[in-house]
């Protein structure tokens, strides 16, 4: 089975197979829909089948085959989950039994493909090709994140223009002011945050069949080293492991 990816601004959906992923946290909440055996432990519990895991849960991850979604809590899908989580470091999906095991690939309706797992969470399947930031209060950080998903969309701008103190100058906003009004606004301080969305430009790099070193350049880490610590502290795996799951084979 080849692993399939789909980058869409706020979300990346991967159905891929053999994940074995260590003790991480990221940014993201994670839904889980595998169409195998699987089983997530975090903090002293234990969970198998679908479920739903919080953003900044430390947690482990087995699971045969299946779906991982990687969602931006402040996103609208995002917003829907933390309401279903209810500040819960995770949940199972009632309702939602195993998948039969697949082979999607690119060309093939996500949002039918994902439709039972919408249903049970009692979301639109259309948020998959339009899940905006529409919670968020600020224009100025709405249309920074608009300029940095332009990077999923295949026009990625060059790393250096996106220091705090450059995009300030550009809001016409002090340093110290920006790095409080983004935090306030997404949770989340800017350069975690900009770290995130590296990493998720390096995986749509490896999904393309770039090494980890030219993965790490695109995404304006300084080295594959540096790539690979930040991915096995975000996601519980190595460079080597992340191409096995989402690169062609």
């Amino acid at each position: 089975m080849s692993p399939t990816v789909w980058l869409k601004p706020g979300i990346l959906t991967v159905y891929g197979a053999a994940l074995d992923a260590g003790k991480h946290s990221h940014n993201a909440i994670q839904v889980v829909w595998p169409s195998g055996k699987s089983l997530c432990r975090f903090d002293g519990y234990e969970i198998n089948g679908p479920l739903i895991i919080n953003a900044q849960v430390e947690h482990q991850l087995q699971m045969d085959a299946g779906w991982i979604l990687l969602v931006e809590p402040k996103s609208d899908i995002g917003q829907q989950l933390c309401d279903i989580l209810n500040q819960q470091p995770a949940s199972s999906i009632p309702g939602l039994g195993r998948q039969t095991k697949i082979s999607p690939k690119h060309g093939d309706d996500l949002s039918a493909l994902l439709s039972p797992l919408f249903s049970a969470l009692a979301l639109d399947t259309t948020l998959i090709e339009s899940n905006t930031s529409s919670a968020l209060t600020d224009k100025r950080i709405q249309n920074l994140l608009t300029e940095l998903d332009q990077c999923l969309l295949g026009d990625c701008l060059k790393p250096s223009s996106w220091r705090a103190s450059e995009i300030a100058g550009r809001l016409a906003l002090s340093e110290s002011r920006f790095l409080h009004l983004f935090r306030e606004q997404m949770g989340i301080a800017w350069r975690p945050y900009l770290l995130w969305r590296r990493t998720i430009c390096a995986i749509n790099a490896i999904s393309k069949d770039q090494s980890a070193t030219e993965a790490a350049h695109l995404s304006g880490f300084s080295d594959s080293a540096h790539l690979s610590r930040t991915f096995r502290s975000l996601f519980g795996i190595t460079i080597r492991e992340a191409k096995h799951l989402v690169a062609p084979s």
